[in-house]
């Protein structure tokens, strides 16, 4: 069976959540430094413009988030996070993912999609959003706080929707 990607539906939400927490857990991609607790998923998915989910014979194997990327006359910039399952990573399920944030993101009316913290150390998510056309905006020295205590540059991408 293929991988799908659709929006979520509210059974999907604990295996949207153990993904991504193994990404916050890992600490080497998402800034956040707290996983969700299963009271909190609900309302975190739910507060985002939109939530896809790649699906495929044994299950949810990675998601997405997309909201904006700030407010008022800077609200037609989206951002969105994606996270694949450890065991699901390598066979295209990231870049299903992010084709479906590109096309979801157009579809709400959104401008552009934008990058604020890609790792440095993430060559394979650096090389899928340069495959994809997404531009390199900058790097910020020193963005990321490992969970070493050592710090990583983080690179902006952008890409234009219109």
């Amino acid at each position: 069976m293929p991988i799908t990607v659709r929006a979520y539906a509210p059974a999907d939400i604990p295996a949207m959540t153990a993904i991504w927490n193994q990404v916050v857990e890992e600490g080497n991609a998402f800034p956040q430094l707290e996983t969700l607790r299963p009271d909190e998923a609900e309302k975190f998915f739910a507060s985002q413009s939109f939530c896809g989910v790649a699906e495929g014979q044994d299950g949810i194997a990675g998601m997405y988030i997309l909201h904006p990327n700030n407010v008022g006359r800077c609200g037609h910039l989206s951002n969105a996070s994606y996270a694949v399952d450890k065991h699901c990573r390598g066979g295209g399920v990231g870049e299903l993912l992010v084709r479906h944030s590109i096309q979801a993101a157009a579809g709400l009316g959104f401008r552009v999609l934008q990058f604020n913290a890609v790792v440095a150390a993430n060559l394979p998510a650096i090389r899928l959003y340069e495959k994809l056309g997404f531009q390199r905006l900058g790097t910020i020295p020193g963005g990321f706080l490992r969970k070493d205590g050592g710090y990583e540059d983080i690179l902006l991408f952008y890409l234009p929707l219109v």
